[in-house]
């Protein structure tokens, strides 16, 4: 499985933005899919997550209630919502995939993709 991130950008404080995760690969369908991201000087951490039939989803508590994650297993694409932007939600966004969807340690995920910048102005 390949992902490749985009929809990155500059936004203000409370705006939206919305990500896209495009995959390639005959087995995609199967696998859960995380959202990761990492700031300058920080680990990379957890952000949503979404099994492999979209029935399950899971949100890091700092995102809960302004990102929402979903799915599209015909486009082999899944997205990232993100409204009510902080400043504290710039970072590189990483597409992730593997047999888990809500582990959020990165090692669990097997394929990544390259990762799309957020920058959220106050």
């Amino acid at each position: 499985v390949q992902l490749q991130a985009s929809g990155g950008g500059l936004v203000q404080a409370g705006g939206s933005l919305r990500l896209s995760c495009a995959a390639s690969g005959r087995v995609f369908s199967n696998k859960g899919v995380a959202w990761f991201r990492q700031a300058p000087g920080k680990e990379r951490e957890f952000v949503a997550g979404i099994s492999w039939n979209s029935r399950s989803t899971y949100y890091a508590d700092s995102v809960k209630g302004r990102f929402a994650v979903s799915r599209d297993n015909m486009k082999k694409m899944v997205d990232l919502q993100m409204n009510s932007l902080k400043p504290e939600d710039t970072a590189v966004y990483y597409c992730a995939a593997g047999a888990y969807w809500s582990r959020t340690q990165s090692h669990e995920y097997d394929y990544w993709g390259q990762g799309t910048q957020v920058t959220v102005s106050s």
